[in-house]
């Protein structure tokens, strides 16, 4: 039988708007987490900010967009910061918004990684679910994550176990890993292509361990994403030749997927606490085996040897015999680990079980 239409919110990432590459993984989230959902048969509201784009339509989905300033990331600001919310900020507008709807709605579920919607979690009755995006880069977010778990402990949930472990959390966490429509990706079995590398140009993410890597091979390492510090941008520049390394940009998904699929391997090199690691999943859905860091999430998405390596952190000798042993890996190991464990519809199924969880409702 059908599971029970559910009516939900789902109030985006305050960071910028969908299609921005602004909130990083968290806009393919979203997008990829709407689909399925709708897929599952439920009615939904989805809050943004404006500007948002999504690239299909349905019945099923309703958009409301909403203007005021982007917040700024906890990412850059110190664990020790206070809260932080400009003049005119679209996060508080987001929320009014949803408030505003939810008692026509069976839940909301939040993807800022922010104090206030986890803060309204307390002081509202409206089931509120968070889906938190972030290890603990924040004391003050760190804090009430943790009296979220003890209050609402079915209305957290995590990318990865690794993740969650950066929090005292009352329960054993709920994890609902990520996903990716299929039909987004194509299977490319080539398998002697260039070097890649993909995410936001920021110190966190590693970018300088991988063009060292590519560097010592004689090679060009490709690299996607947003540029968000230009200053980190510059030095690694500075520090390369141009032979080291070739800028592809941010990319819209049909784009990126097509270029990224030509890779033999993709390099990923994160500085913390990923907490997943879409990039990753991205490259196994082209067929793309991947080395990265044992660091955070991806130590969860890589099966050591079967669709990638996992190298220890700041590991820069590991990371260059990884490159060169990467043949030994079946591209198409890569494509049907994505396929069972990392599809929007996969994905989708476990936040409904975790909706259904945390709502006391019975499947239908």
């Amino acid at each position: 039988m059908r599971n029970k239409q559910l009516k939900l919110i789902l109030v985006s990432t305050p960071i910028g708007y969908l299609g921005s590459g602004k909130g990083g993984g968290v806009e393919l989230t979203i997008i990829s987490l709407v689909k399925g959902l709708i897929s599952l048969g439920h009615k939904i509201i989805l809050i943004a900010p404006k500007g948002s784009k999504i690239p299909f339509e349905s019945e099923l989905l309703e958009i409301k967009l909403i203007d005021g300033i982007d917040q700024p990331s906890w990412q850059h600001q110190k664990r020790t910061d206070p809260v932080l919310i400009p003049s005119n900020s679209v996060l508080p507008k987001l929320w009014e918004t949803a408030i505003d709807l939810a008692n026509h709605s069976d839940a909301v579920i939040n993807f800022a990684y922010d104090w206030l919607p986890l803060w309204l979690t307390k002081t509202h009755e409206i089931k509120i679910f968070h889906l938190i995006s972030m290890g603990a880069e924040s004391l003050i977010m760190k804090e009430i994550i943790s009296q979220i778990s003890q209050l609402f402990p079915y209305q957290l949930a995590f990318h990865t176990k690794r993740q969650s472990e950066d929090y005292c959390l009352k329960t054993d966490p709920i994890i609902v890993g990520n996903g990716f429509d299929m039909e987004n990706y194509s299977f490319n079995e080539k398998k002697n292509g260039p070097l890649g590398w993909a995410g936001r140009i920021a110190p966190e993410k590693g970018l300088e361990d991988a063009v060292r890597v590519a560097k010592d091979l004689g090679e060009k390492l490709l690299v996607w994403g947003l540029i968000e510090d230009k200053e980190y941008a510059s030095k690694i520049e500075n520090t390369f030749t141009k032979e080291s390394i070739e800028w592809k940009g941010f990319l819209p998904t049909n784009e990126f997927q097509d270029q990224l699929g030509l890779c033999r391997a993709l390099i990923n090199t994160p500085k913390w606490n990923e907490a997943y690691g879409n990039v990753i999943v991205e490259a196994m859905a082209c067929g793309v085996p991947v080395i990265a860091y044992d660091l955070g999430g991806p130590g969860e998405l890589i099966e050591d040897g079967f669709n990638g390596f996992l190298v220890k952190p700041n590991d820069i000798e590991g990371l260059i015999n990884a490159t060169k042993s990467i043949s030994e890996i079946k591209r198409k190991n890569c494509r049907d680990w994505f396929e069972k464990k990392a599809t929007n519809k996969v994905f989708a199924q476990r936040v409904q079980n975790w909706l259904y969880k945390g709502l006391n409702k019975k499947y239908l």
